[in-house]
């Protein structure tokens, strides 16, 4: 093996151990709830476009608060993520995984319902994006959320608002 057959390996291995950090990451801080600007470019370029179960979202600030918005709705969650998938090409690269994402319902949305605390809604999906290697490191630049499969009930919405189904 030359030299630079090597070299490129292993950029390809570092890459690859950079993106999926950058999955983990994105999902964990999920559930650390902590939504503003810096946890945004951390993750996210300036024209990041997001589709979720809830609607799309566009820019930092679109992160930020589409993030914010469906999270509130939740006592806790647990998001997870596996099979990470990554195709390179360069400064680009696709990124895919299963996720299980972990939702318990607020003691008021369980009140409303007439049910005791901790009622479940669970969702499997995946998760497809792109992410590009910035002077800050991999960031993603799309990122959609597939919902497969849920159990329990879904949040009480607002009015207007509808998730998209499995």
């Amino acid at each position: 093996m030359t030299a630079q057959a090597l070299h490129d390996q292993l950029q390809a291995l570092a890459d690859r151990a950079e993106i999926t950090d950058l999955a983990d990451r994105y999902l964990l801080s999920l559930d650390a709830r902590e939504f503003d600007e810096p946890w945004a470019r951390s993750m996210f370029t300036d024209d990041i476009r997001a589709e979720t179960p809830l609607g799309g979202h566009e820019g930092i600030d679109g992160m930020v608060k589409g993030a914010g918005e469906a999270l509130e709705r939740f006592e806790r969650t647990q998001h997870v993520g596996s099979n990470h998938v990554i195709r390179l090409d360069g400064d680009r690269a696709t990124v895919e995984l299963n996720a299980i994402m972990t939702h318990v319902h607020l003691d008021s949305t369980q009140a409303l319902r007439g049910q005791e605390p901790g009622g479940l809604f669970v969702v499997g999906g995946r998760i497809d994006g792109e992410a590009v290697r910035t002077a800050d490191g991999w960031r993603f630049r799309r990122m959609a959320v597939r919902v497969t499969w849920t159990t329990g009930e879904p949040p009480i919405l607002p009015p207007g608002l509808t998730a998209a189904s499995p």
